[in-house]
């Protein structure tokens, strides 16, 4: 006979981290049949928490993109490129769609606005070469400007 312990079969790992999409197929299941006893409460509360900070973090990534863009629009009309313009309305647009499918989230943009900024302003800098103290220190558009579909800042005089 072996001296070694005898071992328990190993726990099956939870299907949330085992199967991820799986689980998520498993659980709208449970919700729209109503069967509450197979509902993974925690890390359903946990996902849908996350759904809210996804949505939050897309309109800041999206945003300093647009104030990227706006910034090398007005400060290097030189080396204009279609593909900013394109970039621009782009984000302008998914953003939109974002705020469409939450109204709550309408204000939020204006409330990260000056720290989108410092990172675009930053950005702008390394991707033009030009000194950062080019661009003004706060943010020379207004949120309605920045969202505003058709809105493009004139150079730089």
């Amino acid at each position: 006979m072996s001296s070694e312990p005898l071992k328990k079969p190993a726990e099956a790992e939870p299907l949330y981290e085992a199967d991820f999409f799986r689980w998520t197929q498993e659980q709208a299941e449970a919700l729209r049949t109503r069967r509450l006893a197979d509902l993974d409460w925690a890390n359903l509360a946990e996902e849908i928490e996350t759904l809210g900070r996804s949505d939050r973090s897309e309109i800041r990534s999206r945003l300093t993109v647009i104030l990227l863009h706006l910034l090398k629009w007005r400060y290097q009309p030189e080396q204009r490129k279609g593909g900013w313009k394109a970039s621009i309305f782009e984000q302008r647009v998914r953003i939109a769609d974002l705020l469409e499918d939450s109204p709550s989230l309408h204000s939020y943009p204006a409330t990260v606005l000056a720290k989108e900024y410092r990172i675009a302003r930053l950005k702008a800098a390394d991707e033009t070469g030009l000194p950062e103290d080019r661009f003004p220190e706060t943010c020379p558009f207004t949120i309605e400007e920045i969202l505003d579909e058709t809105f493009l800042p004139k150079a730089e005089e």
